[in-house]
């Protein structure tokens, strides 16, 4: 019966067919994916190839993730569903007072790089609680492959190149960014080996030390020596206060499923609202790739950003509750105000009255994790510790300075996060796990491929392959240009500011998607890789 749920024909081009296997890793570069299944092929979990291609990705995509990244993960251990936040906290000396007199009384948030962008990472500590909760080999076991493909070096891949060359420029001159990612003076060429021996070095010490030396040993004392060179404010009380967070995923019900995001202060919610919005439209008498169903979702995800941007924070911060906000009879509400011939810039209603890698892993025990980690902006901050090979994330930069907005900058406090991990269920059961990547991309790709998988029964590679649109702001919106000109022109006689991207790494996201057939150490799962990046599903 589920196997039949999708049609397997390829809708749209792409080089890539969906896998089938009851062990599978799905990541956006194929030395991660082959690390995660060394761990499944050793007699380890889900969890365990999830940890290990996560700290192979740090290695071979450094533009969109590394040492210094945050972290998110849901994930099916074979009878409940569990929520990780990961995402890092500021430094105590954060204030607005701080920032103000360092960047002037009219900055609106903290810089975009250098070290006044850097939380204190939370990737590695995510890790470690994974393992220690859910895993089952050693965790200095999980940490070799990374370890040999940093010491060995690899070949730098087409897209993940493409975006190395492209940041190179901005970057060059933050603190430790030559020595480490343009070796020659340069970025690599395609095909040319990267070594990474302070990843390597940083590596060695997490394994031994189980993570305790990134934050409270010698990689903490390094960053902290390293951001006190350089006008930075983290301290090591800082790094040793830090504690990854197990959450309570919040869901949404969509056509008999239910899709589940890592509860705010992340934007998951954005998907879930956008969802809840479009229950109230049959898109299944819509042809899939016709103006009046993607007028639609384009629509319901407006207003769905609409909240997010103005209540979204740090949960102690909001003025609402997610509950409110995922309400059916305010959401019906939102719903009425879509004009199915126009497109419109909607404002934020009252909830009150009613440069990032994404990957995933399935084992035949049933287990199922949807991760993601990222430094936020390519490279992050620009910041690295060399000597660790430590590329710090930026996501201070996601912080407001204005005193009225709940995600104003507070000591210890988390900003406003973009990366979300997806899961979906059925009648309490495991289903997917999947997750788009890309900014403010995330809860728009995980609603359209969402909408394309249920609504219109497109197979996970199929709707992996689907042209996307890019809400943005007001009116504009971007597509991509394998878009069907009769579709973008339709959108723009709607009202719709549309401009065709032909870069749909930047602007557009990439996904991993793992679809459980049935029982998995029978029927397996079908898996998908999206071509927009360098990435493999690989499994046995």
């Amino acid at each position: 019966m589920t196997q039949a749920l999708f049609d397997y024909t390829a809708p749209y081009t792409s080089t890539r067919l969906p896998l089938f296997a009851r062990n599978v890793v799905s990541t956006s570069h194929p030395l991660a994916a082959q690390a995660g299944l060394r761990m499944l092929l050793a007699g380890g979990n889900a969890v365990d190839a999830a940890i290990a291609a996560a700290a192979a990705i740090t290695v071979t995509e450094p533009v969109s993730n590394g040492l210094g990244s945050d972290a998110f993960c849901i994930l099916w251990d074979g009878k409940a569903l569990h929520g990780l936040n990961a995402s890092g906290r500021a430094p105590a000396a954060w204030t607005t007072s701080y920032f103000r007199a360092r960047y002037g009384a009219d900055a609106k948030t903290p810089p975009k790089r250098g070290w006044d962008a850097v939380t204190v990472p939370g990737a590695v500590a995510g890790w470690v609680a994974l393992s220690e909760r859910f895993g089952k080999l050693p965790f200095g076991d999980l940490m070799q492959p990374a370890i040999e493909i940093a010491e060995r070096g690899y070949a730098v891949p087409v897209v993940v190149q493409q975006k190395w060359a492209a940041a190179a420029g901005e970057l060059a001159g933050q603190p430790g960014f030559r020595e480490t990612f343009l070796p020659w003076g340069r970025a690599p060429q395609v095909g040319e080996r990267f070594v990474f021996a302070g990843a390597a070095r940083a590596l060695r010490a997490i394994a031994a030390s189980k993570g305790e030396a990134y934050y409270r040993g010698e990689i903490a004392a390094a960053a902290v020596k390293h951001a006190q060179a350089h006008g930075g404010a983290v301290t090591l009380d800082d790094f040793a206060a830090y504690q990854p967070e197990w959450v309570q995923p919040i869901g949404q019900a969509y056509r008999g499923y239910t899709l589940h995001e890592i509860p705010p202060n992340g934007q998951g919610i954005a998907a879930l609202i956008a969802l809840g919005i479009l229950s109230n439209f049959d898109l299944a008498s819509l042809p899939a790739d016709g103006v009046e169903s993607q007028h639609l979702q384009i629509e319901a995800m407006k207003l769905a950003f609409a909240d997010v941007y103005r209540y979204v924070a740090e949960p102690a911060s909001m003025e609402v509750t997610p509950a409110q906000m995922l309400d059916a009879a305010y959401l019906k509400s939102r719903a009425a105000l879509i004009d199915p011939k126009r497109a419109q810039d909607f404002g934020a209603g009252n909830p009150v009255k009613g440069g990032t890698i994404y990957l995933t892993a399935a084992d035949e025990s049933g287990m199922m994790v949807s991760f993601i980690q990222s430094n936020y902006m390519g490279f992050g901050s620009g910041v690295v510790v060399p000597e660790y090979g430590l590329s710090m994330q930026n996501r201070g930069h996601a912080f407001s300075l204005d005193a009225r907005n709940p995600n104003v900058v507070a000591p210890r406090k988390r900003p406003f996060h973009t990366i979300i991990p997806a899961f979906l269920t059925k009648d309490g059961q495991p289903v997917m796990s999947y997750g788009v990547m890309g900014a403010n991309m995330q809860p728009q790709g995980h609603m359209q491929t969402l909408v394309r998988m249920l609504d219109y029964r497109q197979n996970p590679q199929a709707a992996c392959d689907a042209p996307r649109w890019r809400y943005n702001a007001g009116l504009e919106i971007n597509v991509e240009s394998a878009m069907n000109p009769a579709l973008v022109q339709g959108l723009l006689e709607r009202g719709h500011r549309t401009e065709v991207i032909r870069d749909s790494y930047q602007d557009f996201g990439a996904g991993q998607f793992i679809w459980r057939l049935g029982d998995p150490a029978v029927e397996g799962y079908v898996a998908a890789s999206d071509p927009r990046r360098d990435g493999q599903a690989v499994g046995f």
